[in-house]
């Protein structure tokens, strides 16, 4: 049944997509890039949680070090890095504080993702994620403005949004049966009377 919802997540975004009526080809490269990097992302992860090689913290901090040059290449390529410099709110103490708090909260998000795979499988952190999003997909569809409403799109989004609700379920369903095993029953010794 695990098998079985991840079909149901995909055929409801293969249904969603088939009717999209703000199609763009670039973004939907981006978001399957994403996809791929972070299932990979997320294997690996799991790999080196397991093999006890570097931990937590060194897993976060070779991760963090490996993106740091290809991030500021792309950084820099799109322009960014000259309108951060450029941006005049940085000598706002009220902005400076607000952005040093996301970062810090980015990290207490990365850290998260790195228990929870430690603790579960990288495909289950993926859906979490997905979960996560959820409440945003449908407040995006009246707070954006810039969703395009087709019967055929928004059904696709439900049904992939049962699928990854039918997933969650069964997963953690499945590991609550295993790891709750009955209790004894034992009777008080020497025949005592309760």
């Amino acid at each position: 049944s695990i098998q079985m919802s991840v079909y149901l997540m995909i055929f409801g975004s293969l249904v969603a997509a088939s009717n999209d009526l703000a199609f763009n080809l670039l973004g939907y490269t981006y978001v399957l890039l994403n996809d791929f990097f972070t299932a990979g992302n997320g294997v690996l992860m799991k790999k080196k949680l397991e093999s006890k090689d570097l931990g937590k913290y060194g897993l976060m901090y070779y991760n963090s070090l490996f993106m740091l040059l290809p991030a500021s290449i792309f950084a820099y390529q799109t322009g960014d890095l000259t309108r951060v410099y450029e941006f005049e709110g940085w000598s706002d103490h009220w902005f400076t504080f607000q952005f040093l708090l996301s970062c810090f909260f980015g990290f207490i998000l990365i850290f998260s993702t790195v228990l929870c795979t430690a603790h579960n499988s990288a495909l289950t952190t993926t859906i979490i994620g997905c979960l996560k999003n959820i409440l945003i997909t449908y407040m995006g569809m009246f707070i954006g403005g810039d969703y395009k409403y087709s019967l055929i799109n928004f059904l696709g989004l439900n049904i992939s949004v049962i699928g990854s609700l039918v997933y969650t379920k069964v997963t953690f369903s499945s590991k609550s049966r295993s790891s709750s095993s009955p209790l004894p029953v034992t009777s008080p010794s020497g025949g005592e009377k309760c």
